[in-house]
């Protein structure tokens, strides 16, 4: 008999992983995911990633979207009816309190090789920080953030060119695959516990959190790499920088001087090192080539970019 498993994830990081579970010979007896959200100018109702995607399969599976798990009767009965053998944990967005822990064994699939990086953050947080390699931990969860005992770690190479969009990807598919080996080994895996010693945390990144300026080239390029798909990097202008290349680290320049106009990207230098930028973005205004947007600036070679 297939075990039941109730899953609770929101981003389409949990999408993937869900696919897999659908796709094994484990059951899913239900969906918990957060409450529809208002995006955009027009506020429109939207529902998240996972649950978008349960609509468009016609998947037969209860979704629920209680605002808040902790002293929820309602949910904590709703679980408990739906008989899990496990419930498997993906960047859900709510703390599990001990009621629902208690339930069945939580298993959550967290984005970094842990200790490190616990939090809301961890993909974005190995980018700025320019490691060299992140992963994905299986977990026992507890009350704790992140704390519980380790049950399987797997690693991802960051590349140079990476940005957070490929190492996201990348992770979802690796997230995915140690589900499935998690459950397959559960009874035989021996977890070990976290060296408190080595923890670290990140937080939630704010809009606030892509602004940047044109002291340091490498700085600014791993804030592009961790922040590309959002919030994206801007200078307190508002003036948007994207598709970005780190030039060079060493040349001492003027902060978003000019330095060279190509074909294709402008050469921008900053206090310490150079950058490779091809695309700008005007407040309220759409992206467009960064030649284009000097020209219609009249900026030239030694005008400073702000």
């Amino acid at each position: 008999m297939s075990k039941r498993i109730l899953f609770m994830g929101t981003p389409d990081y949990a999408t993937t992983i869900f696919k897999e579970l659908l796709n094994s010979k484990y059951e899913i007896v239900g969906l918990f995911t957060q409450p529809d959200k208002p995006v955009g100018r027009k506020q429109l109702l939207t529902p998240p990633h996972i649950k978008q995607f349960c609509i468009e399969e016609n998947l037969n599976i209860p979704i629920f979207q209680p605002l808040k798990l902790r002293g929820n009767e309602e949910a904590k009965k709703q679980i408990e009816d739906l008989k899990p053998d496990f419930i498997i944990v993906a960047a859900y967005g709510q703390i599990l309190p001990k009621e629902i822990l208690d339930i069945a064994p939580c298993i959550n699939l967290h984005a970094s090789l842990l200790p490190k990086y616990r939090g809301a953050s961890p993909i974005q947080e190995s980018l700025l920080n320019d490691d060299f390699y992140t992963g994905v931990t299986s977990m026992l969860m507890e009350e704790g953030l992140d704390s519980g005992n380790i049950l399987a770690l797997q690693y991802l190479k960051i590349t140079p060119m990476m940005e957070v969009s490929e190492a996201f990807e990348k992770l979802s598919l690796i997230a995915a695959k140690l589900t499935i080996t998690t459950l397959d080994n559960f009874e035989n895996i021996k977890p070990i516990k976290q060296n408190e010693a080595e923890v670290s945390f990140c937080k939630k990144i704010k809009k606030e959190d892509g602004l940047v300026n044109f002291l340091d080239a490498k700085k600014l390029y791993l804030k592009y790499k961790a922040y590309s798909f959002w919030p994206g990097v801007f200078l307190e202008s508002e003036l948007k920088i994207k598709d970005i290349e780190l030039n060079e680290e060493k040349s001492i320049n003027n902060q978003g001087q000019i330095l060279e106009i190509n074909d294709e990207f402008i050469i921008v230098g900053c206090e310490k090192g150079s950058l490779k930028i091809k695309t700008l973005q005007a407040p309220s205004k759409k992206a467009i080539n960064s030649i284009d947007f000097i020209r219609g600036q009249r900026l030239e070679i030694n005008s400073i970019l702000i």
